[in-house]
């Protein structure tokens, strides 16, 4: 399989299993093995470390602790049908991780912002304190 970032994955760090799919279906479900579950070891593939790291870091629930993707696909009739689906999945978490982020260059805000912020501040507070009950001493 090959990513956009131009990262190849060998279909050997790829491992599936046919199993019964869930749920309604009549007579059909109960002997034939539609369902895919597909496992990808992120620690074990031969992916940059950097990239391995990004993966790792992401909260999907479809991450394990342990470092392994795991999908399962049963949404069509055929194994074939569910197993390209599945492989569809993995690649698009992959290609997720595969976008490095921007380095953020640290900027200060001019002047004419402080000010403004500090004057909408003083605005802000004036509102405020005009809603404060008045006090009956005089």
């Amino acid at each position: 399989m090959q990513l956009s970032s131009g990262q190849l994955i060998d279909e050997s760090e790829i491992f599936w299993q046919a199993v019964r799919s869930q749920g309604a279906g009549g007579q059909n479900v109960n002997k034939v093995a539609t369902a895919v579950h597909l496992r990808f070891d992120i620690r074990k593939s031969s992916l940059p470390d950097d990239f391995k790291q990004r993966l790792l870091l992401k909260s999907d629930k479809r991450i394990t602790k342990d470092g392994i993707i795991v999908i399962k696909s049963q949404s069509h009739r055929t194994q074939e049908a569910n197993l390209i689906a599945a492989l569809e999945r993995l690649k698009e978490i992959l290609e997720t991780a595969a976008v490095r982020p921007k380095k953020r260059i640290a900027t200060r805000p001019t002047k004419s912002s402080q000010r403004k912020r500090l004057e909408h501040k003083r605005q802000r507070s004036q509102i405020k304190s005009l809603r404060k009950n008045v006090s009956s001493d005089g």
